[in-house]
């Protein structure tokens, strides 16, 4: 017989809330769910903020936020999980940086709010009521937790200073074509 403490019902709250809220999050861009824009609305706002291909990077974020979220509430491969969700938290955090902190300003508050919990899933478990649990811990060892991490970490970097990069060298020719043109766009 299996006893469940309060740790457990409180990682298994963790899980839902977390991971339902990714899950849905990630389903607004893959399949244009709960007023989302799927992939196309969203591979076009990508492509708009840096994140190119668009396309690509929106099928990218929304499969980490959806497999992420229905994993992490699953409570199965909870490492993997909550590394990739967080992951693409970090994607979204770099985004809304610039805005300052609070989500009433467009700042990365709830981003860093959502990839926070999923990272300390991931290096918490998923307690007893969870599959990973039921399962024997199979696809949830003690070795995934920090390589999960640092494979997410590094994922993380690339993309996001790569977005940094054209977002960069767009400010740069744009700051340059101001020089070479009037406001009509007539050559000076």
């Amino acid at each position: 017989m299996t006893c469940f403490d309060r740790r457990d019902l409180g990682l298994l709250l963790l899980r839902l809330g977390t991971g339902g809220v990714l899950a849905a999050h990630g389903a607004q861009k893959l399949f244009g769910w709960f007023g989302g824009g799927g992939l196309s609305g969203t591979g076009e706002f990508m492509e708009s903020v840096g994140y190119a291909p668009g396309r690509a990077s929106a099928a990218a974020a929304g499969l980490a936020e959806t497999g992420g979220g229905t994993l992490l509430a699953l409570g199965l491969a909870t490492p993997a999980a909550g590394a990739a969700a967080a992951g693409a938290m970090a994607g979204a955090a770099a985004l809304h940086a610039p805005n300052g902190f609070f989500a009433q300003s467009g700042g990365y508050e709830h981003a860093a709010s959502l990839g926070l919990t999923a990272a300390g899933l991931a290096v918490a478990g998923p307690g007893r009521i969870s599959l990973d649990h039921a399962l024997g811990h199979t696809v949830d060892r003690n070795w995934m937790v920090p390589v999960a991490l640092a494979v997410t970490t590094a994922a993380a970097v690339a993309v996001i200073g790569a977005r940094y990069a054209r977002v960069r060298g767009q400010e740069q020719e744009d700051d340059g074509q101001g020089e070479l043109f009037d406001e009509e766009g007539v050559a000076v």
